[in-house]
């Protein structure tokens, strides 16, 4: 091998591997030592740095990074959500955005929630560096949104409140026992007739992406692999009553959108 090739792939190997401590560090990492410390009792001790510092937020909250983080298939997950709000007679309502979250997905669907006909949509996170970091994305619909600090898995809105309610890759970095109260809340502040709109990791059905996320999920993400199978949203949102559920899956299974429909 020639010297160039090989300082070319040792480098690579290098940006890889600082990369991937870059994030353990700022996300299983983080609990970790939180764990350690006997901090984990907070509200919002599962929040990673990365979602909590705003110099963090600025630095990773790059559409190509986010894009590339879910494989490409980013605008297609979105674009399911999106059609599903412009399908829908929003005139007079309100859609929630529950927790912010990275890339063009909060101005892709207040967009579609406007030309939907929407009075208001509601974005709301625990933490308040995301709503200001919100705030900027969204500074073309001002008027149009109401942002407030709320915790998903306890919130404030009223029952019956909102005619959509968009979650966008949250349920994952819940604790098990959080993820069933995130989407009773998620449910509960829907009026009947409304719809859930949860994107989300899926179980991959080729073996080697199955084994490659399983992988990243033990490395990075320690509460993800239950969406697989104990904490498959479907089964818990089916199990509420009135509930029905559609599973929209891309990249061989590996995401998922589920559109979940309170009864009328």
């Amino acid at each position: 091998m020639f010297p160039w090739m090989t300082y070319t792939v040792l480098g690579v190997v290098a940006a890889l591997a600082s990369f991937a401590l870059f994030f353990f560090v700022l996300t299983r990492g983080t609990l970790l030592v939180r764990a350690a410390m006997g901090r984990m009792q907070h509200a919002s001790a599962h929040v990673y740095p990365l979602y909590s510092n705003m110099r963090l937020i600025r630095i990773v909250d790059f559409q190509p990074v986010i894009a590339a983080i879910l494989l490409f298939q980013y605008s297609s997950l979105v674009s399911v959500i999106t059609h599903g709000l412009k399908r829908t007679d929003l005139k007079g309502k309100k859609v929630l955005i529950t927790s912010c979250a990275f890339g063009n997905v909060m101005p892709r669907v207040v967009k579609a929630a406007v030309s939907a006909g929407v009075a208001k949509v509601v974005v709301t996170d625990l933490i308040q560096n995301e709503l200001d970091h919100a705030k900027g994305k969204l500074a073309a619909y001002t008027g149009k949104i109401d942002y407030f600090r709320d915790n998903a898995v306890a919130m404030k809105q009223a029952d019956s409140s909102v005619s959509a309610n968009v979650i966008f890759f949250l349920l994952h970095e819940l604790p098990h026992h959080l993820k069933i109260d995130a989407l009773n809340e998620a449910m509960r502040v829907l009026q009947p007739g409304g719809k859930l709109y949860l994107a989300e990791f899926h179980r991959p059905r080729p073996w080697l992406l199955r084994m490659l996320s399983w992988t990243y999920f033990k490395v990075f993400e320690p509460y993800g692999l239950a969406l697989w199978d104990t904490h498959d949203p479907v089964r818990q949102l089916q199990a509420m009553p009135g509930v029905t559920c559609e599973r929209h899956t891309v990249f061989f299974g590996n995401f998922q959108v589920i559109v979940a429909t309170k009864a009328a």
